[in-house]
């Protein structure tokens, strides 16, 4: 490999990092917004950037570089490194301001920086493709470029309307922030009814379905963290909650969901903080089975059981004995598995 090539994988490479790591932000983002042009202006831009994260990969194919950091140089590793940074704080960004209007506020002007981030980033590759003469690298370079400028425009745009919102609600008194209308909570319910729908299916259509679920990364810990962040101790499944002992609280963990246990980890830290209560809630988060389990009753998991494979059954099993341990469930489980 030339030193103008390396060069490029190098410079290929810290644009691959960027795209990666902007995947995991936008999904987070989009679990806090609310319906509206914001929100669906992220979800375009995330179909965009997984399909930017395709093309530089294959183009790093061609050039025989990989997605090899090391071999890029330093370069690379740093906006991996950036990367990494901006990923860790990611929980924490959602949940700051002092209202939901204003946390989406905060990251739409997040977001505006990362925009503007990647158009100097791709207008840096493309000017040093052109220079050594790779054109197909320039190309490439300007039409991702092309899509980060138009994404950067969109936010601006947004943040006045924003700004306004903000206004309405902190000052007004008029909030517009509802949270059973965010990005998290409309794939929850988008994961429970299509988990439903598998729970009536029978026969070999049912078990394909199972097998094809997939889990939206973190929308019940994103939706149950914001949740829990803003919540009383009314809005907790476990009631009387600030009343009890932390044994109390601990005994009464492993009935509630995931999402409701992400409620009480954020309900937690920011009151009484107990030590025990949160390393418990911290050894029950995870992964359901499938998406919606916590909200299907023991008919409609039996009904998906009997016709799932062997792997499935057994994530239920050990789910169940970790969490709500119904005997139900377990007797269903164990009868498959029996018969498997």
């Amino acid at each position: 490999m030339t030193q103008s090539q390396q060069k490029i994988v190098q410079y290929l490479n810290e644009a691959h990092a960027t795209e990666v790591g902007l995947v995991r932000v936008l999904q987070a983002q989009i679990a806090i917004a609310p319906r509206g042009e914001y929100r669906t202006g992220l979800e375009r831009h995330l179909r965009e950037t997984r399909n930017h994260v395709e093309r530089l990969q294959r183009r790093l194919g061609e050039l025989g570089g990989g997605a090899n950091m090391l071999q890029a140089g330093t370069g690379a590793l740093e906006s991996a490194v950036s990367q990494a940074l901006a990923l860790a704080k990611t929980p924490l960004d959602l949940l700051r301001g002092s209202g939901g209007e204003e946390k989406v506020l905060k990251n739409a002007k997040d977001a505006c920086a990362t925009e503007a981030l990647e158009v100097a980033t791709y207008i840096s590759l493309e000017r040093l493709a052109r220079a050594v003469g790779d054109t197909k690298t320039a190309d490439l370079a300007a039409s991702i470029r092309a899509d980060e400028e138009r994404m950067l425009e969109r936010v601006l745009a947004e943040i006045p309307k924003l700004t306004e919102a903000v206004v309405r609600a902190q000052v007004g008194d008029d909030p517009s922030y509802e949270l059973s209308e965010t990005g998290a909570a409309d794939a929850a319910r988008d994961a429970a009814a299509k988990a439903r729908k598998t729970a009536r299916s029978s026969g070999a259509q049912a078990k394909r379905a199972a097998r094809q679920a997939r889990k939206v990364p973190g929308v019940t810990q994103v939706e149950g963290q914001a949740k829990g962040a803003v919540a009383s101790e009314a809005d907790l499944a476990i009631a009387g909650y600030d009343k009890l002992t932390a044994e109390e609280v601990i005994d009464k963990l492993s009935e509630i969901s995931q999402i409701e246990l992400a409620k009480v980890d954020s309900y937690e830290r920011k009151n009484q903080n107990r030590t025990t209560v949160l390393e418990r809630v911290s050894s029950l988060r995870g992964e359901e089975p499938w998406p919606g389990y916590d909200e299907l009753t023991v008919a409609e998991i039996e009904a998906v059981i009997d016709e799932a494979d062997d792997q499935r059954v057994k994530a239920v099993r050990a789910y169940e004995r970790s969490h709500k341990d119904r005997a139900g469930v377990m007797k269903a489980t164990e009868r498959e598995l029996a018969s498997a």
